[in-house]
Order: C-alpha cells, then sequence, then structure tokens
C-alpha cells in the first residue's frame, strides 16, 4: 500500500515537472480572469510563474490559493440582542444623544460610527486598561487572573509552544477544569504546528474542550499559509480580558538568544468591552468546533466590576471573511486624521498604497510621523521589504528608528496623544486581508499617552535611520530590499 502511494506521488511529480509551464500558463489564466486580487499581486504571480516556474508553481500551491471564492469562510453574524446593541447605538450617534464625554471621542466620532457600521464594534466606555510591554508581567498577569475565574475561562492564541511558559498557563487551566470551570482552547493549526496531538488529547482528558483552527490537511503538512487565526485572546468569566501580540513561548519572555529581549504590547482589559471579545472568541470557536456558543446565555451575561475606569473602547476585528477591511481602514482614518503626531510600532511595515501614501502626504504636511521596526529580522522577506519602505518614509521626512534591545514585536498606532489602535494586527498586507485579526481602538488621553511614553523610552533604545545611513547601505542590502520588495504583495 505505502509502495503504491509513494509510485502514484512520484509519478504525479513527473507530470507536473514534464508539464509545469502549460500548468502555469492555466494558473495565470486563473489568477488574471477568476480571482479578486489586487494588480500588483496579480503581476507578482505572474512573474513568478514565468521566470521561475517550479519555485512559482510550489508558492502558488503554498500561500496563493484564494479561498474565497470556494466561500470556506463564511460571513459571521452577531446574533440577538448583540445585533440590537449596535442598532440601538448607531442610532444614538446619528441622533447625537449619545454622550461623547471625552474630547477624543468628540473629535472622532465619524470612526466610531464607521467601526459600528462595517465592523458591529459596540462603543463602550466604563473600561479600565492595563498596558505588559514585558512579558514575563503579562504572563504573570495572565496566570493570577485565571487562577481567579470562577465560571469559564476561553484561550486563544495563534502560537503556542511546549515549553515552561505553557507548561505554566496548562497547569492552571486543568486546576480550574477540575474546580468545574469551563476551559476552552483555540489554537491555529500552522501557528501550533510544532504541538503534537498528544499535547491537545491530554487537556482533553482533563476536561478541556480543544479546537483547531483551518487544520491541516494531512496531519503536520500544511500547505494553507494563508488565511490564518492570528488573533490572541484571552476572556476570564466575561469580566476580563487579554488581547494583544504576546503568543505563548520562551522568546516572549527574552529566553531565546536568537531574539534576546521581546518588546511587545499586550492589553489587559476589564470592562464592557470584555464581552467584544467574548464575542470574537465565540464566533471563531463556532466555526472551529462546528457549535453555536451562543446558546450558552452565561457566556454572555455582564458582571460586576470591582474598579470602574474610563477607557472608552471599541474592539475590532478583520480576516478573509470581513467585507470591509477594519482594521486596516481605522489605521488609514487616524493616519488622515493626524493633527500634530502620528506613533507606530510594528515588526513588519508593509503598507498598501493607501496606507503608504497617507503617511507620506501626513509627513510631508508637518505631522510628526514617527515609525520604530525591529533591528533583526524573524522573517528575512518581510524584513528587507519592510526597511525598503522605511527608506521611502524617511525620504518624506518621518523619523525611523531600529529598536536594539532585542526584538520589536508591538502592533501599535497612536494618533495626537488621544486615540490609538492597539492589538495582534502588524501594518502589512498580510494582517489587512489575509489573517484574522483583532485591535482594540482606545479613545483615552490617558491611556494613550501611556502608550505613547513606552514609544519615547523606547526611542532611547534605538538607532534613528537618517538619510545619510539609507543612503550609505551596501550593494547586498540593497539588492535585498528589491528582491524582498517584489515579493511583498505575497508576504
Amino acid at each position: 500500500m505505502a509502495e503504491t502511494i509513494w509510485n502514484t506521488v512520484v509519478m504525479v511529480f513527473h507530470f507536473i515537472m514534464r508539464n509545469i509551464v502549460i500548468i502555469n500558463i492555466l494558473l495565470s489564466l486563473i489568477i488574471v480572469f477568476f480571482e479578486r486580487r489586487s494588480p500588483q499581486a496579480v503581476w507578482t504571480w505572474l512573474l513568478l510563474l514565468y521566470f521561475i516556474p517550479i519555485v512559482g508553481f510550489i508558492l502558488y500551491l503554498i500561500i496563493g490559493q484564494d479561498y474565497h471564492k470556494n466561500k470556506m469562510f463564511k460571513a459571521k453574524e452577531i446574533e440577538g440582542e448583540l445585533k440590537y446593541a449596535v442598532r440601538r447605538q448607531e442610532e444614538t450617534i446619528y441622533h447625537r444623544q449619545l454622550k461623547m464625554t471625552s474630547p477624543a471621542l468628540n473629535r472622532f466620532r465619524d470612526l466610531v460610527l464607521y467601526n459600528l457600521e462595517a465592523g458591529q464594534a459596540v462603543l463602550t466606555d466604563n473600561n479600565d486598561i492595563r498596558i505588559y510591554t514585558d512579558g514575563k508581567e503579562k504572563f504573570h498577569a495572565l496566570i493570577e487572573e485565571m487562577k481567579r475565574a470562577k465560571k469559564y475561562i476561553h484561550v486563544q492564541y495563534y502560537i503556542i509552544r511546549n515549553d515552561e511558559v505553557w507548561q505554566d498557563i496548562e497547569k492552571v487551566l486543568i486546576e480550574k477544569a477540575h474546580e468545574g470551570v469551563e476551559v476552552r482552547v483555540l489554537f491555529d493549526s500552522m501557528g501550533c504546528r510544532t504541538m503534537h496531538k498528544r499535547d491537545w488529547d491530554r487537556l482533553k482528558c482533563e476536561g478541556i474542550r480543544v479546537a483547531e483552527f483551518f487544520p491541516a490537511i494531512l496531519g503536520q503538512l500544511q500547505m494553507r499559509v494563508n488565511y490564518r487565526n492570528h488573533r490572541k485572546i484571552v476572556v476570564i468569566d466575561g469580566k476580563v480580558g487579554f488581547v494583544g501580540g504576546f503568543n505563548v513561548g520562551r522568546e516572549y519572555i527574552g529566553k531565546d538568544e536568537k531574539f534576546g529581549y521581546w518588546r511587545d504590547t499586550h492589553l489587559c482589559i476589564e470592562g464592557a468591552a470584555v464581552t467584544s471579545l467574548a464575542v470574537r472568541f465565540v464566533l471563531d470557536w463556532n466555526y472551529a468546533a462546528h457549535e453555536n456558543l451562543f446558546l450558552e446565555d452565561h457566556l454572555f451575561e455582564i458582571p460586576q466590576y470591582d474598579r470602574h475606569g474610563f477607557d472608552p473602547v471599541q474592539i475590532i476585528s478583520s480576516g478573509p471573511d470581513s467585507q470591509t477591511k477594519t482594521i486596516h481602514d481605522n489605521y488609514l482614518h487616524l493616519i488622515h486624521s493626524a493633527r500634530n503626531h502620528v506613533y507606530i510600532q510594528t515588526p513588519y511595515f508593509i503598507p498598501d498604497a493607501s496606507i503608504l501614501d497617507a503617511l507620506k502626504i501626513a509627513s510631508r504636511s508637518g505631522v510628526d510621523v514617527r515609525i520604530m521596526i525591529p533591528c533583526k529580522p524573524d522573517h528575512p522577506f518581510v524584513y528587507w521589504a519592510t526597511y525598503s519602505y522605511i527608506g521611502e518614509m524617511v525620504a518624506a521626512g518621518a523619523k525611523c528608528y531600529v529598536y536594539n534591545n532585542g526584538f520589536l514585536h508591538a502592533k501599535t498606532l497612536s494618533v495626537d496623544g488621544m486615540v490609538a489602535c492597539v492589538g495582534t494586527a502588524n501594518m502589512d498586507i498580510r494582517s489587512f486581508g489575509l489573517n484574522f485579526e483583532v485591535n482594540a481602538t482606545i479613545y483615552s488621553e490617558r491611556t494613550v499617552q501611556r502608550l505613547e511614553r513606552a514609544f519615547e523610552n523606547d526611542m532611547t533604545k534605538s538607532t534613528q535611520v537618517t538619510r545619510k545611513i539609507y543612503e550609505e547601505r551596501n550593494l547586498l542590502i540593497r539588492f535585498k530590499e528589491q528582491f524582498s520588495r517584489l515579493l511583498s504583495p505575497l508576504l
């Protein structure tokens, strides 16, 4: 049996190699006439298929297939009272009945309405936000909050590694499951490919529900790089929610020599915005686990909060199932609205034309545009494409920095000390449309200014990329940039 399968694979391989040109011509026709892609992406694929036919064909199999037309991700609707809450809030904003009790809300009323209309993102104002930029502090806080769980714990991460960080979390999850707390773990198949089936079976044996998002076709063989669930969400009793850039692994607490210290941004939210995170988790769980948790009313009860803050928040999300690129549009709106400054931290800076043009216009109009990226790559092609776009921004007058104190993984954009968009989405094409992402748009001067002080502190640990420094880069770097930039629509 095994020999027959192997012989079949060999025959298919030989057939493909003999007919690669014809196959690539057929793929080209499909890409041009049957798939909805940007012109840049179309031309990139055509160049790859014609000039590097074998490599282009393999890349198309791995990252090029358009699952939109296959409707693999059906639009997920918010149900019942939550849908009515969105409509009621839209009406109050249209009639200017909603109390905009902060300057940020007054100034960005149109963005609040856009998020309601396009993303069904309810505005909540009774939130208290803690900011974590250090992995050890974040995971300590997460474990302490999970220990206090009484009803349920919902955990969702793109990457989970079976090392000391996950083992500490797993221990608490098992303990809480034994106490009768409902525990669910949702993981992405690609991000968690280093985990084994026995790791998940161990959780199931302890009474923990586990679901896999977009599983591999053949066991560990993961051919589908696009449309990954890049979200990182933890919801505890509907009362406390975590969202941000940290995944689960020892590198995120600075124990990987390759990266050194890991600088990220993660939020812990206590307040009504947690209900929106709870809904976001349930929508993803329902798709992956093929069940309907909206029937479980207790998952959406609004609890009483021990402390009351004043951080207005909208939880926004986007992905292949979205009709609009909500996170992308928030970034774009905020950049266009900036009067004084824009601060951006991102590990990957591969903006589309609209974001790039908006940043250039802002910079040339006197807005203080500052962009910070890592000093080292975790994905070489992505890093050098990033550096090429940084060169464009430097030429436009922006202040660009490379972070030297380890690896920068934060995904934050803030404007004028008033509004920030923070979460899982990088400033790149993949996060804008190919991955499932979630961010918090925060309309709070006190919280946004804390984020901006952290940015300014990071500047003291960074090197500014001046025009002189950029122009003096050697020929090898210039080649890496140009080649990687050609691939940027695919990265």
